[in-house]
């Protein structure tokens, strides 16, 4: 961790109080969430998040704000999953290119007919293998429901990988597979999203930092799509009447998926398939 000082007024809270992921920090939680929050969520490089904390009193460079996005987006990411509505059965799939050290990689995504995110997967081929390793991936995905329907783009391979899932799985079987172009236009639309928040950026030097950056920058795309339920209950505040920060302060505060903490954990959205030259092990 870099040098760096706080103001008083973001001075740490006591370790004692800390969350098991923040223990041994230098820094405040709320100037860690804060800074991870709007990187996923606006076009500000990580230069620009170190000048802004710089304004508020809080020394920090721009390689201790990435660090801090590569390690505590996976489990952010966990925290929000508990909050998760059901996506629809009516799938649009579609992949687009990430360039990582100037080589092409591919993201595959996948949104119901209302535009709600199903899941997405990184990686380095556009193959069969890739799209099979991402429908495994998407079903298995807690609260999305088996697809009725799954409507591609006319690459053969993402054609054959339903199929050849049909010979593991015979509920694949009974997927309606289309091919109308005019009904992927959500998700290449959605695609959007995610591209014009990567075009801000220098580009992506490992496998490993770009599944980890996409799958945050795809969480803070799920969060202004409301597909989280953070409701307190009768009479309380839903989640479109709160502020962004109330609503982050909402996940990372409940209680975790998994007991105890014992360092950075893979990403749900951008689980490294096991196929061929796809994105590094962790």
């Amino acid at each position: 961790m870099s040098n760096g000082c706080a103001s008083s007024s973001l001075r740490r809270r006591p370790e004692a109080s800390r969350d098991p992921i923040y223990r041994g920090r230098r820094f405040s939680v709320d100037v860690i969430e804060q800074c991870v929050r709007w990187y996923l969520t606006y076009r500000l490089s990580y230069r620009d998040l170190a000048a802004m904390m710089a304004e508020r009193g809080v020394a920090v460079t721009h390689t201790t704000i990435m660090r801090w996005v590569l390690r505590d987006v996976p489990e952010y990411e966990r925290r929000w999953a508990q909050f998760a509505r059901t996506v629809g059965p009516a799938w649009r799939m579609d992949e687009t290119a990430v360039s990582i050290r100037g080589r092409a990689y591919y993201l595959y995504r996948a949104v119901d007919r209302k535009g709600q995110s199903v899941d997405s997967l990184l990686c380095s081929e556009r193959t069969t293998e890739a799209a099979q390793a991402f429908l495994r991936k998407a079903v298995a995905t807690p609260g999305v429901r088996w697809p009725r329907t799954i409507n591609l783009d006319g690459y053969t391979a993402s054609h054959r990988a339903v199929r050849l899932l049909g010979q593991e799985d015979p509920r694949w079987r009974s997927v309606a597979v289309r091919d109308c172009r005019y009904l992927n236009n959500v998700i290449e639309q959605d695609h959007r999203a995610i591209k014009q928040r990567c075009a801000s950026m220098l580009g992506f030097k490992s496998s490993r930092s770009a599944a980890i950056t996409l799958s945050g920058i795809e969480l803070a795309h799920r969060i202004r799509k409301r597909q989280f339920r953070l409701d307190s209950g009768k009479g309380g505040q839903s989640a479109g009447d709160r502020s962004l920060k109330q609503q982050w302060d909402r996940a990372l505060t409940a209680a975790p998926m998994v007991s105890g903490y014992a360092g950075p954990l893979a990403p749900l959205m951008h689980q490294n398939s096991s196929i061929s030259h796809t994105a590094a092990s962790w």
